[in-house]
Order: structure tokens, then C-alpha cells, then sequence
């Protein structure tokens, strides 16, 4: 029947399996309690009217079975009774009704089998959202931690990134430092080499002077006398 078909992805439906394949487990987890719960409602009402259809069945396999063991009781008594022109009526009826019985049989097996089908679709979808309501919790706690580390790791990848400008930036100051340095050591061998005998001309011009400063003073000295 229709019904069966329809559902016979919930009897294989498998909840790790789709949480594997979810880009967001967190959203997928909803959206399948969701769509668990919509499909219980359908199934339920399927699985009542699958059910009253194999009570049907065998009310009416019943039914004839009574019916026969009457028919089968009836011809007894009419022979009992010395009328044997009844007892064949009712014999002929309990062969009619033995014929439908058959089909009864047939019709209330394929009832049965439908609701236990049906009956196993129900419970599997009730143990699937048990299952899921008690996991859910669980791991949208474990989803919150897991982008809680990819943000970490994020975090840690750009601390990584800033260190490595850092240590960039040293290694350029270290250049400049060098580069400076050999300017000034060349602004030092640039220079114009310094005269010795300059100097020590300037040391006796010095002393020269001192001495016409001596040798007034004595004549100062002198004409004050």
C-alpha cells in the first residue's frame, strides 16, 4: 500500500549518518526532530487506520468461521432429524462459505502484515526521536565547543600572523641599524686627515705669545722703578 512505500525511508533512515553529512549539525538536529515528529503524526494516523482495517479483516474471517462451524451444526440436526434434502442445503452453504473463508484468510493476512510493518515504522520512529531528544543537548553542547576552537584557532593563526610582521619589522630595523652604521663609518674614513705639525706649530705660537707678554710686564716692571 501507499503508506508503506511513503515511509520506507524512516525505516532506514539513519540519525549519525545525516549528522556526518550536516554542514551544522546544530540546525540539522532541529530540522530532523522536526521532521521526525511531523512524519509520527502521519504514521500514527496510518498505523490506526492500518490496524482497524486488520481488526475488520478478522472480524469477518471470524465471522465466516462461525458461520460455517453454524452451517456444519445445522446439517447435523437435520439429519438427526431425518431430513436430509436440509442437511445438504446447509452443507452447500458451509462450502460457499468455506470458499470465502479463503479469501478472508488472504485478505486478513495481508492486513496483519501491514499493521506489524506499520506498528514497526511507529515504534522506530518514536525510538528515533527518544534517541535524538536526548542526544540533542549533548551535541549542540559539543558543536558549541567545537566553533569555540575554530575561533581559537583563528585567533592563534592571526597572533601567528602578528608575530611574524613583528619579527619582520625587526629584522627591517636591524638593516636600517646596519645600513646607518656603515654611513657613519664611512663619514669617518671621509674626513680630512688631521696635520701633527699643524699642532705643534700652534703649540709654539702659543708660547711666543706668552713670552712677548713676559717681556713687557718686565719693562712695565722696569719704567716703574
Amino acid at each position: 500500500m501507499s503508506i508503506l512505500t511513503r515511509f520506507k525511508d524512516i525505516m532506514a533512515s539513519n540519525i549519525n549518518a545525516l549528522l556526518d553529512k550536516a554542514e551544522d549539525p546544530e540546525k540539522m538536529i532541529d530540522q530532523y526532530l522536526r521532521n521526525l515528529n511531523r512524519d509520527l503524526g502521519n504514521v500514527k494516523a496510518e498505523t490506526a487506520s492500518v490496524m482497524a482495517e486488520e481488526q475488520r479483516a478478522k472480524r469477518v474471517l471470524a465471522e465466516c468461521k462461525s458461520d460455517i462451524e453454524k452451517m456444519e451444526k445445522y446439517a447435523i440436526k437435520a439429519l438427526e432429524a431425518g431430513n436430509e434434502d436440509d442437511a445438504r442445503k446447509f452443507l452447500e452453504r458451509k462450502t460457499q462459505l468455506a470458499e470465502k473463508q479463503t479469501a478472508f484468510q488472504s485478505a486478513y493476512n495481508l492486513a496483519a502484515s501491514n499493521a506489524s510493518q506499520m506498528r514497526q515504522m511507529h515504534d522506530k520512529l518514536v525510538s528515533d526521536i527518544n534517541e535524538l531528544e536526548a542526544k540533542r543537548s549533548m551535541l549542540k553542547a559539543k558543536w558549541s565547543v567545537a566553533k569555540t576552537q575554530q575561533r581559537l584557532n583563528q585567533i592563534g593563526s592571526s597572533v601567528i600572523d602578528a608575530n611574524n610582521t613583528s619579527s619582520a619589522f625587526g629584522r627591517m630595523e636591524d638593516k636600517i641599524n646596519r645600513a646607518l652604521d656603515e654611513a657613519n663609518a664611512m663619514a669617518e674614513l671621509n674626513k680630512k686627515p688631521e696635520d701633527d705639525l699643524d699642532e705643534l706649530a700652534d703649540k709654539y705660537e702659543q708660547k711666543t705669545s706668552v713670552d712677548d707678554e713676559l717681556a713687557a710686564l718686565k719693562a712695565k716692571l722696569k719704567q716703574d722703578e
